[in-house]
């Protein structure tokens, strides 16, 4: 069984975004700035024009959530305006700027922190009934690179926490509450709700995931239609595991989303971690009499 840690920080976000070309647009002073970055503006149309880069789901979680998507150009400015401070800032090309950023921050930590031998053995029994009984010996190499790459986040997400404790940042915040989009529909089905069907005498699918979770998101347009096309047949739910925390402890939930066949007795036939196309899903249904 893999071991699963879900780590999300301000460094973390900014070295996703290597895809996405988030590019910070300074200027004049605008009736439209969005947020200061000691005095280059962050501008709504520049916001707005950025964020349209970004692909579904995350487009739409970030339009929901517009404050950390602006957090992402905040510190992306800043490092730009670090790397001027040190005599290398980025070129004009295309990706020029995120391709500077990678080299400044690689050169900056250039190998993760040392990891002890005592730190990989707490870890290892903190973990070992995860670790489908394999050997403290056979698991340090991976054990000791994940470590180190935790704390190499963590230096990451100092460094910028001291970048913007050091800034002015300013933000509009009615500017910024104006942008955010109504949230798609997060309908959930409660425990009581499974419970029922899984004594409806049907088969039942459900998705035990957030809707705060990328494959979680690109999950549901399949589940309602394979909900609609199956009709009469099949039983889909979808189960929030922060409203229903309990509930997902008693179905060993580790890592969302996670998506649980049961056959017509309720009892459960297969689990899957993570995003699976409408084809992966009707074949693990006929499983259980599906398709």
């Amino acid at each position: 069984m893999k071991v699963k840690v879900l780590v999300i920080g301000a460094a973390v976000l900014v070295l996703l975004a290597g895809a996405l070309s988030y590019v910070y647009f300074g200027g004049k002073a605008s009736a439209n700035t969005l947020a200061s970055v000691n005095g280059e503006k962050i501008t709504v149309e520049r916001f707005s024009q950025e964020i349209e880069m970004i692909q579904e789901p995350t487009r739409g979680m970030l339009k929901e959530d517009p404050a950390k998507f602006l957090d992402i150009l905040i510190m992306r400015a800043l490092l730009v305006q670090e790397m001027r401070k040190q005599g290398s800032p980025p070129g004009k090309e295309d990706n020029a700027e995120e391709a500077a950023i990678q080299e400044f921050l690689q050169k900056k930590f250039p190998s993760p922190p040392a990891v002890s031998k005592e730190e990989v053995a707490v870890f290892y029994e903190m973990y070992k009934d995860k670790l489908e009984g394999k050997p403290l010996e056979q698991m340090a190499p991976m054990i000791e690179q994940f470590i180190g790459q935790q704390k190499q986040e963590e230096e990451y997400g100092r460094f910028l926490e001291g970048l913007r404790s050091n800034a002015s940042v300013e933000i509009n915040q009615d500017r910024l509450k104006g942008l955010a989009a109504k949230p798609a529909d997060a309908s959930t089905n409660t425990e009581e709700e499974l419970a029922q069907a899984l004594k409806s005498g049907r088969p039942t699918l459900v998705d035990f995931g957030s809707n705060t979770c990328v494959p979680c998101r690109q999950l549901r347009p399949i589940l309602q239609e394979i909900r609609k096309e199956q009709e009469g047949k099949l039983e889909v739910l979808v189960i929030d595991v922060y409203k229903y925390q309990k509930l997902a402890g008693e179905y060993r939930i580790q890592a969302i989303p996670t998506l649980i066949f049961f056959d017509s007795a309720g009892k459960e036939v297969v689990r899957h971690q993570g995003f699976m196309p409408k084809a992966a899903l009707m074949g693990q249904l006929q499983k259980v009499g599906i398709g």
